[in-house]
């Protein structure tokens, strides 16, 4: 079974999803959803699920009687157990919250199944609706340009870690740390602290250069990784030392160079919003 988690953009905001190859269905995050249909916050929301929840279960509603927990991202960045419903569960679901946006959203649902289906037909469909999905956000073209890069080349990695045997989870998530580390300075965690971030994706609230040069540390990671064969987790982890070594040694020569700090605290929300002066 494959599972694959990806984010979904619904009227500016963010739904975590889970599609499940084996049964071709996507999960949706309940309490996401319904911080979209009433317009509130993630707390809220979730307050709202619970007590709704209890209801309709003594109702016996059997949409809730069979709602799936799969682990998707948490507030605090780690793989938690969260309710999720497909789209068919949704729909009887949705019926149950009174709200002006209900019928938008089931329009939205189907057409997220519908591309679906068209990507696994054209892979290049998947890019294009990523690349929509951060320009509705408020991404600059070149930013963009970036980040589908920067996910093209982690795959490469992941792929690459994946074929030595190496377990998705603590194992990439430890390779990952040191890599950060050994360039920036700064474990994942610490980087997200230095931005302000929770459960935000860290890569998509960094900026050109810190990209740039993430991309550097993890394709230097891979090659090194390709010729030297590592055999056990040890070696793995002083390959990553090495890549993200070499990304560190541009940062500080453009550093020395600029006289300016390349790790910058500035998240997503605050260079969109320089952005949008600049563009005024």
């Amino acid at each position: 079974m494959v599972k694959q988690n990806a984010i979904k953009v619904f009227e500016e905001k963010k739904v975590r999803t889970l599609w499940d190859s084996d049964t071709e269905e996507w999960y949706f995050s309940v309490v996401d959803v319904v911080a979209v249909l009433t317009d509130s916050d993630y707390q809220t929301a979730r307050n709202y699920w619970k007590v709704l929840k209890n209801r309709l279960k003594k109702e016996g509603n059997e949409t809730v009687t069979n709602c799936n927990q799969l682990k998707l991202t948490s507030e605090d960045g780690k793989m938690r157990l969260t309710d999720v419903a497909t789209t068919q569960q949704l729909f009887r679901l949705i019926q149950s919250i009174p709200s002006p946006k209900a019928e938008p959203f089931k329009l939205w649902m189907a057409q997220v199944a519908k591309e679906r289906l068209d990507q696994m037909q054209d892979p290049e469909l998947s890019i294009e609706q990523a690349m929509a999905d951060y320009k509705r956000l408020g991404y600059s073209d070149s930013w963009i340009n970036q980040r589908l890069k920067s996910i093209e080349i982690r795959k490469e990695l992941t792929d690459e870690w994946k074929r030595r045997g190496l377990q998705e989870g603590v194992q990439f998530a430890t390779l990952t740390d040191i890599i950060y580390q050994s360039w920036a300075d700064k474990t994942a965690k610490e980087y997200k602290q230095f931005k302000g971030l929770k459960k935000e994706n860290l890569r998509d609230n960094m900026t050109n250069k810190e990209l740039v040069l993430n991309m550097l540390a993890e394709l230097s990671t891979k090659e090194i990784s390709e010729s030297t064969n590592p055999s056990n987790f040890s070696e793995h982890k002083d390959v990553a030392r090495r890549g993200g070594n070499i990304a560190r040694e541009a940062r500080l020569r453009l550093e020395e160079e600029t006289g300016k700090p390349v790790i910058s605290p500035l998240n997503a929300k605050d260079y969109l919003q320089i952005e949008e002066k600049t563009e005024e």
